[in-house]
This record gives C-alpha cells, sequence and structure tokens, in this order.
C-alpha cells in the first residue's frame, strides 16, 4: 500500500533542504578558513647526533615515553623533570629503567592553561615531539613537527630577522618550498631534514622572532612549483649582481633556475692574495701539474655579458693558467673549491709573485639572492613578485591553509600573532 505524502510535509522537507544548503554556503562564504583542509606535513628534523646519553625535559607540560610501534604509555615524567636516556645493551636505560628496542618516542602533553608545551633537549628548546634512536654505539634525536613550526626556528637562521617583512615572506616560502621537496633527503640516518647548512639551519623554538612568525603566518601553506611540481627552491646569500643558469653550476638544465639581474652590481666584494708558490703546490695537488706559474689568460669581469671565458653573469666558465712546464685551463666551479672562495665570481691578476683575486658575492649563485630580496624588498617589491623575479615561470600554490583563524599566543617575543590582523605592524 503506498501512503501519500501530505503537500505541506514535501513543503517543509524542501524548506530544511533550502536552509541546510543556505547555512553550507554561509560557511563556505564567511568562514572559509574553517571549511578547508587543515592537513600539514610534519618534518623529522636531526638535532642531535654523536652523543652517547642526552638528557631533556618535558616544558609547559608532562612527558610520555611510548616505545617504537607501540602506543601505550611506558612512562610519565612531570614537568620540568630531568630525563636521563642512555644505550644499554639492546635497549635504553631512563633515569635508571630499562627499556627494550631501538627507538624511544616522546611526547609532551599541554597542563593546565599553559601555552604550547615543549621539549628541552641540552638546553635548547624544541617544538613537537622527540624521537630518540640508536645507531651503533650513539644516539640520534629527532625533532617531529609541524612544517609551520619548522619554519620558525628556520627562517630566522637563514636571514637576519630584522630585514624587510617582504623578504622573509619570499625566504619562508622559498624555505617551505625546500623542506617539503627535500623530505628524506636523510632517510638512512632516521630523519627528512638536518639541522645544518647542508639542508637547512634550524635553531629551535630559541631561535623565534616575532617578525619571522609574521612571515610564517602571513604565507602560510605557500610553496613554489613548476608544471604542478615542488622545485627545488635553493638560495645563497648573494648573486654579486647576477644569478646563474643551473647548468653551469650543476652541469643539469633546471627550467627555473636562470639569470635574474639584480637591483645592484658588483656587491659583497672580498679579496684573496695567493702567493704563487701555494697555488703551485694546490694545482699540483689536484693533479694540475703547470710547474711555475707564470701567466694568467683571463677575460675582465662584466656582470651581463658573457665571453669566451666567462658566463653572462660574469662567472668564470674557466680560466687559463699557464706555467714553465705546462698550460691547464681550469673551471670557475673548481677554482672555487679549490681555494674555498666565496663565489666564482671574481677577477684574477698575477703581479710580482702573487695572484691577487677581486670577487663579489656569495654562495653558488643559483635561485633566490638573499641580499638581492631584500634590496628589492626595500625597493617596494612584493614578496611574490620577488619569488618570481629569481624563479623563472614558477607558481605559487597554497599547499595547506589555516584550519581556523588562530593566534599564536606563545609567541617568544610575547605577542600573540592574529593572521587576520597584520597590517600596520613593524619590524621586530
Amino acid at each position: 500500500m503506498n501512503a501519500r505524502i501530505p503537500v505541506w510535509t514535501n513543503i517543509r522537507a524542501m524548506s530544511l533542504l533550502a536552509c541546510s544548503l543556505l547555512c553550507v554556503l554561509v560557511l563556505f562564504v564567511f568562514f572559509p578558513s574553517q571549511i578547508e583542509a587543515a592537513w600539514q606535513p610534519s618534518l623529522e628534523i636531526g638535532v642531535q647526533t654523536g652523543e652517547a646519553s642526552v638528557d631533556l625535559r618535558p616544558v609547559r607540560g608532562d612527558g610520555v615515553l611510548f616505545l617504537q610501534d607501540d602506543n601505550k604509555i611506558q612512562a610519565r615524567y612531570s614537568m620540568a623533570q630531568n630525563i636521563h636516556v642512555e644505550i644499554q645493551g639492546k635497549g635504553f636505560r631512563v633515569n635508571g629503567k630499562s627499556f627494550p628496542g631501538d627507538i624511544l618516542n616522546f611526547k609532551v602533553e599541554k597542563k593546565g592553561n599553559s601555552s604550547k608545551p615543549r621539549w628541552n633537549l641540552q638546553g635548547k628548546s624544541y617544538r613537537g615531539n622527540l624521537r630518540i634512536m640508536k645507531r651503533g654505539t650513539k644516539l640520534v634525536v629527532v625533532n617531529i613537527l609541524s612544517t609551520e613550526d619548522y619554519l620558525r626556528g628556520t627562517v630566522g637562521k637563514e636571514m637576519p630577522p630584522d630585514w624587510n617583512e617582504e623578504a622573509l615572506k619570499a625566504q619562508a616560502v622559498a624555505a617551505r618550498t625546500f623542506a617539503l621537496k627535500n623530505r628524506k633527503r636523510h632517510a638512512k640516518e632516521g630523519f627528512d631534514l638536518c639541522n645544518t647548512t647542508h639542508c637547512q639551519v634550524y635553531g629551535g623554538a630559541d631561535d623565534e622572532h616575532l617578525s619571522v612568525d609574521h612571515a610564517v603566518l602571513d604565507t602560510y601553506g605557500e610553496v613554489l612549483t613548476y608544471q604542478g611540481k615542488l622545485i627545488e627552491a635553493v638560495f645563497h646569500t648573494d648573486s654579486g649582481g647576477m644569478t646563474e643558469y643551473s647548468r653551469n653550476v650543476w652541469g643539469t638544465d633546471v627550467a627555473y633556475l636562470a639569470p635574474a639581474k639584480e637591483e645592484k652590481q658588483k656587491t659583497m666584494s672580498w679579496n684573496e692574495n695567493i702567493p704563487v708558490a701555494k697555488l703551485d703546490a694546490v694545482f699540483a695537488k689536484n693533479g694540475l701539474s703547470i710547474g711555475s706559474l707564470k701567466r694568467i689568460e683571463l677575460t675582465p669581469l662584466t656582470i651581463g655579458k658573457e665571453s669566451k671565458d666567462r658566463f653572462q653573469s660574469g662567472r668564470i666558465k674557466s680560466a687559463k693558467f699557464v706555467g714553465d712546464k705546462g698550460t691547464v685551463n681550469v673551471s670557475g666551479n673548481k677554482l672555487r673549491e679549490m681555494f674555498a672562495f666565496r663565489s666564482t665570481l671574481f677577477d684574477m691578476h698575477l703581479s710580482h709573485g702573487t695572484i691577487s683575486v677581486q670577487g663579489y658575492g656569495r654562495g653558488h649563485g643559483l635561485g633566490l639572492s638573499q641580499h638581492g630580496a631584500q634590496a628589492f624588498a626595500k625597493k617596494g617589491m612584493k614578496y611574490d613578485e620577488i619569488l618570481k623575479h629569481y624563479y623563472r615561470g614558477v607558481t605559487i600554490k597554497k599547499l595547506f591553509k589555516l584550519p581556523t583563524p588562530k593566534r599564536w599566543a606563545d609567541s617568544t617575543c610575547g605577542h600573540g600573532i592574529h593572521p587576520l590582523h597584520t597590517a600596520g605592524r613593524s619590524q621586530a
């Protein structure tokens, strides 16, 4: 038997449906950040290696210990309690108690109304969780934390935190992209990235700054892509006047790593004086036997003009060294490697038994020039313009977004930061 549904019931159902759809629409229009995905990748940073024992303590919360691949709490530690970890046989000894396995996982839980908890490891403060692993007779400590918290302790170590906010934002996007592109770089050692210049310098919560917090929040989740993939967002201190093609440094073409002119030329000058006897010895050690140097053949440096022995940027392709027992052509990259020059952008002159070297810039010259970014920012260029200047043809993509408008009330500088109220701020 088919029951007939009254007309008023249909009208009521349609009204409820319309109301529901309207509510959803309102949520999307007025509270979009609450609808968007809150996911963001975590990073595992190697922060300490080579020690036989370590000391840590939970700050602003209580610590808990888990074993490898086990969600069962093995031990609890009160806020500020010292935890001494050392290797013992096939496991660990923690505050005198034995635990089996090769990995210990430590998590800190918020206590009461305290701000975001963290760990103190050997006198340094870290957000997130800690993992301690055995590697032979030594320990490796890994800091596991969100990408954005990692950037808070990284950007100010790679770029002066009192620089222009647009330069800091550009650095934040480049650093975020680099970190996510290079995850698992140290997979064999048991973590994603190290905390040194081999990856990016990471100082933990002790090296956070209000200005950097602003830069990270203002670019939250933004990365650089080329043809839909994360780029190798390499950066360097100063190009000296023009950045370089990747093929001239790495030997391989990367479309977005191409020469970009700077606001100023011949910046960050440096010089070296090398006795001929030292050059002869270094050459011989590297299999470049020329006897005693008699002459150097190298076109004078002109930024922006390519020549037979220089690239367009002015960096050296190769220089000719003529000795009393032979002649060799040596690339700029090889010269930089052998003599620890600050860049490959330099002139060389031989006079009275000494080679005088006058150079400019710092670093490999690929991608973002940090001092160049600062110069453009001070001139009024925005961070997205700066990034697209140094990385040709890239797109800035929002990889993940803020789950809700929030405040970092635990800022090192003691100020809460709201992502929707950042206009008109001054540099910290």
